[in-house]
């Protein structure tokens, strides 16, 4: 996978985890335990039957250094990669107190990072025959947008806006604000650079005749049924062309996606796979004292 996760790019969710765990105090457990000059080997390895797409090992990375910058990370798998039951994708060796204190820390990036790409790429692979983008939307935990819109990425899926910053989307709210689909689009239009398209989410048929007309680039079919979407997209095609790309969004899932597939839709965005993705299974094993 050629995307990659710089490290100023989480410091601040890193750090940030780090201050949870340890609250200024560390590790008490391991602090009247483990004799400071005391190191260890240890791995992290996954532990679900069924694969599962890797991400967060970066992150890991990103954690452990912040810990201990004397720490050796020796990653035997890299983010993006399938992985299969009981497959290592890490070696860690240094000080026990700093990998202890790194331990859950490191997981919770990973299970958490790698249910994301996981689910996304089960998205991405019914999607694919079809030539359809599966992606993500701004429903993510706060705070960790970056982190699991990384981890999309991974699971072979897009990334839609970042945020409200980066792309002009007229939603239900706006055009109620605006007083309509075309008066939005028109408004919009008057103001933002030349560069910039518009996107107009759309619920209903007068809606998308007013979207067509106004010649907004991108439509949204928001919780349409394939039949309406299917009658929605012929429309476009006909007046529009490939000018114009359609996007499905509301309550898609693994079960109804393919029929969405089938209307001809040129992408769609799936809340699901951030807020809902459960965590895959992985553990830090100690393997023997240096």
């Amino acid at each position: 996978m050629e995307n990659k996760i710089l490290k100023n790019e989480v410091i601040d969710i890193i750090r940030g985890a780090i201050s949870e765990d340890m609250d200024g105090f560390g590790d008490i457990t391991s602090k009247y335990l483990i004799p400071p000059n005391k190191n260890s080997f240890s791995y992290i390895m996954f532990k679900e039957a069924g694969g599962a797409i890797l991400s967060g090992l970066d992150v890991a990375g990103f954690v452990l250094e912040e810990i201990d910058r004397s720490i050796k990370i020796d990653k035997l798998k890299n983010d993006g990669d399938r992985l299969e039951y009981m497959d290592r994708v890490c070696n860690i060796t240094g000080s026990t107190l700093s990998i202890l204190k790194a331990e859950r820390i490191c997981l919770n990036f990973i299970q958490h990072m790698s249910g994301i790409a996981t689910l996304t790429s089960k998205f991405v692979k019914i999607a694919k025959p079809y030539k359809i983008k599966i992606v993500d939307t701004r429903k993510t935990k706060p705070g960790l947008r970056k982190i699991e819109k990384y981890a999309v990425l991974c699971g072979g899926g897009y990334n839609h806006r970042f945020g409200l910053f980066d792309g002009i989307l007229i939603k239900d709210n706006h055009i109620a604000a605006a007083g309509g689909v075309s008066k939005a689009i028109e408004s919009i239009r008057a103001s933002i650079p030349h560069t910039l398209k518009i996107e107009v989410e759309i619920k209903d048929f007068n809606q998308l005749d007013e979207a067509i007309t106004s010649r907004a680039d991108i439509i949204m079919l928001d919780n349409m049924d394939t039949d309406q979407m299917g009658r929605a997209v012929k429309i476009i095609r006909e007046k529009r062309g490939s000018s114009c790309s359609v996007e499905a969004s509301g309550n898609i899932n693994l079960e109804n996606l393919e029929e969405i597939c089938k209307t001809g839709v040129d992408i769609i965005s799936v809340g699901l796979i951030t807020h809902s993705a459960p965590a895959i299974d992985f553990s830090m094993e100690f393997e023997e004292n240096l």
